[in-house]
């Protein structure tokens, strides 16, 4: 792209807005430096010029309000590539890292070039094998080898694209990797690993009856910084993931179909478009609690050569970074500057990009003072669940981070949360662990023991049995430990504690028997999410039998361990169909999303309770470490306030014991004319029973439901006893 600069005028500009603003009159940049003395802005005409064509060198007197440098430039156009060279004090004893010999990214900026290999040859991320040294100043530039920042025109026909905006009571969330949903030949798209691919798998999305996909990290990083080699191919390993962003208002270039000049950008929004339109809403992994630029011996790319102090945690004087995250150095998320910069960026992908929520990677970060201590009333999270923008979007915590804090149930009214609590409870009670009973009623429940307290509902817990942190649903049934050898770090990273179990043989098998309880188990944790009060996620690939083969922690495996096999839907075309069909039982009836926690009913027992557990032979359950078995009734009257029509009745029946059980239905609903819609003891078809096609089981009292070993069965009743008067909400 060759452009004359000569016919360029500039104008002082204005602070802000930060970061870029294309108009016709001219392009406004502008960028935050407290402590800079010098600052220039750099333009050049092609991704791997080692040279800028032209420099602007900024006016102190002219260029510079406050802490914010800026100019406008008349000329300049979509496409043009730029950077900043900044001139500082470079004192790490300090804290400041100032070095005008690095080309620095804009933080603001809406899409850098990623058409070409980053090669960042000192310090590249962070990497706990090196030697622990001070990356020294160094007078070498690497411009080559520097992305550069993209003037992006947000001009995009939109078409009158609104949210679907699906309450969160009323979501189904699907995690998935940009790239590993379509990558793998076997997808079937024309544009693999890209933001169109995913256009293509709509028609699956809708089919699984899905509400919201939520999208591993696509802000741009390096997915070169990984410096290991699979120790049994040789093959360099990669930064699959994502979680390791440098450019937080940019989407990943390698995501687009034509990786341009901020096509990217494009892209993006196209792909949001598509999904509105069929009604299903956009959610962001997001990583504000950590930065690729890594700890002391990491590279300078952005925020350290402008504001090192500022952006992140210091230690030892400044020299060193706190690691609360794992991954070398932490943002000093409640600095006022870095406040605002977060909510700069959660508004531009809200008002430009019309995404629909965030999940927001380690959470327990923002609770961290800027000196590292725990806030008793930290800022920075009720800004967000209070922003005039945001409050129309779904706000998720990962709530947690790396250091030992870990707030489950711990966030403020209008943030939701990964439950943790339910994932581990429901993982142990199928296994078949003792003691798990009660917590498996408290989980299923809503957990009202975490967030009704302060507010909450039940919608505020997001329940999963896995993510891309972990296990797959089918690894979780087939291994007991994890196998991450392939990682390249001696099977060390990824989780110890998976509360898993392989049913007798570690990994594949061909034993029909072990094949048998393993498939029979994943329907049981399946369809107990699907039926558990709160939102339930479901983890890329569950739904149709991806294994990663035991890695746990696959974050650097860009291959085909990673990679979706769309072959598994013929190989696992029951297990599809099963959890197609729950999802649909859940989003037909409302009993299993209520928007307020259960209430019991009267102390005569005239009225039946919203959720009522009885034991094996048909009494109220009589708590104990020792049981594996429960039934509950779950009432239908009026599940909404409000509501003028009744839900049906279900009841659920679950049987964690390693041998069949007959279970008697409690004399006051035996009666009743029940429906079999669910039996995870039985083959597909009959492990689900479609609207219309139910099995009727029950037409007399104390009728015995047989369960087998490992299984639940759900029940509906279409009718009710009229003596029994059934409570409703006002």
């Amino acid at each position: 792209m060759k452009t004359n600069y000569a016919s360029f005028k500039t104008m002082p500009g204005k602070p802000i807005p930060l970061g870029v603003l294309y108009t016709d009159h001219g392009t406004q940049f502008s960028v935050f430096s407290r402590y800079a003395e010098e600052v220039s802005l750099l333009f050049f005409d092609h991704s791997t010029d080692d040279v800028p064509v032209w420099e602007i060198q900024l006016d102190p007197r002219l260029n510079k309000t406050g802490d914010v440098w800026h100019v406008c430039v008349a000329g300049v156009k979509p496409g043009q590539l730029y950077g900043y060279r900044v001139k500082g004090p470079y004192q790490p004893e300090k804290g400041h890292r100032f070095n005008h010999y690095k080309l620095l990214i804009d933080p603001y900026a809406q899409a850098i070039t990623g058409d070409f290999e980053w090669n960042l040859k000192e310090g590249r991320g962070y990497n706990w094998m090196s030697p622990k040294k001070d990356l020294s100043f160094s007078n070498i530039s690497h411009f080559k080898s520097i992305p550069k920042c993209i003037v992006v025109d947000n001009h995009f026909d939109w078409g009158g694209d609104v949210s679907p905006a699906v309450l969160l009571k009323d979501s189904i969330i699907y995690e998935a990797h940009v790239k590993g949903m379509t990558f793998h030949p076997s997808s079937g798209v024309s544009s693999r690993g890209t933001f169109q691919g995913l256009i293509e798998k709509i028609p699956y999305f809708k089919e699984l009856g899905i509400t919201a996909i939520e999208l591993l990290p696509l802000q741009e990083f390096d997915m070169n910084e990984n410096l290991r080699t699979n120790p049994f191919t040789g093959e360099k390993l990669h930064n699959y993931w994502g979680y390791s962003t440098l450019a937080y208002f940019a989407p990943k270039g390698r995501y687009a179909e034509l990786n341009a000049r901020g096509e990217q950008v494009k892209a993006f929004k196209e792909m949001v478009k598509a999904f509105h339109k069929a009604g299903i809403e956009i959610i962001l992994d997001v990583v504000f609690n950590h930065t690729a630029e890594g700890d002391e011996i990491g590279p300078t790319l952005s925020f350290k050569g402008l504001g090192n102090t500022i952006y992140y945690h210091l230690e030892n004087g400044g020299r060193g970074y706190k690691n609360y995250t794992g991954c070398g150095n932490t943002v000093n998320c409640n600095h006022p500057v870095v406040r605002h910069f977060i909510l700069d960026c959660l508004r531009y992908w809200v008002v430009e990009m019309h995404v629909d929520g965030f999940r927001f990677d380690l959470a327990s970060i923002f609770m961290r003072d800027t000196d590292g201590s725990t806030l008793d009333h930290p800022v920075l999270l009720h800004e967000i669940a209070e922003d005039p923008v945001l409050r129309g979007v779904k706000i998720i915590a990962e709530p947690w981070d790396a250091a030992g804090l870990y707030h489950v149930g711990g966030f403020p009214a209008g943030w939701a949360e990964w439950n943790a609590k339910y994932r581990d409870t429901l993982r142990c009670f199928w296994k078949g662990d003792f003691n798990k009973a009660s917590e498996l009623a408290t989980r299923i429940a809503g957990s009202s023991d975490l967030y009704q307290a302060n507010g909450r509902l039940p919608y505020h817990s997001i329940n999963y049995i896995t993510c891309h942190d972990g296990f797959t649903l089918k690894d979780l049934v087939s291994y007991n430990e994890k196998h991450n050898e392939a990682n390249g770090e001696d099977n060390q990273d990824g989780e110890n504690n998976n509360h898993s179990y392989h049913h007798g043989y570690e990994g594949e098998t061909d034993d029909k028997e072990i094949l048998e309880i393993r498939n029979r188990q994943r329907r049981n944790l399946i369809a107990s999410l699907l039926i558990s009060q709160g939102v339930p996620m479901i983890s890329i690939g569950d739904e149709m039998g991806h294994t990663r083969f035991g890695n746990n922690n696959p974050w650097c495996q860009d291959n085909e361990l990673s990679w979706l096999d769309w072959d598994n839907m013929k190989k696992d075309a029951g297990f599809f169909r099963f959890v197609k069909g729950l999802i649909h039982l859940r989003q037909t009836h409302p009993v299993f999303r209520r928007s307020d926690f259960f209430k019991g009913g009267d102390a005569r027992g005239e009225e039946i309770s919203d959720i009522t557990w009885y034991g094996q032979h048909g009494h109220p359950l009589q708590w104990s470490d020792k049981i594996k078995a429960v039934g509950f009734l779950l009432s239908g009257s009026k599940t909404e306030t409000g509501a003028e029509e009744n839900d049906h009745d279900f009841y659920v029946i679950m049987n964690a014991h390693d041998k069949d059980l007959h279970f008697e239905l409690p004399r006051k609903v035996s009666s009743w004319e029940w429906q079999e819609v669910v039996n995870t003891g039985m083959h597909s078809p009959m492990d689900y029973h479609e609207h219309g096609r139910e099995k009727t089981v029950v037409s007399s009292p104390f009728h015995r439901i047989p369960l087998k070993a490992h299984s639940m069965v759900i029940l509906m009743s279409d009718t009710r006893l009229k003596k029994y008067k059934l409570k409703s909400r006002k």
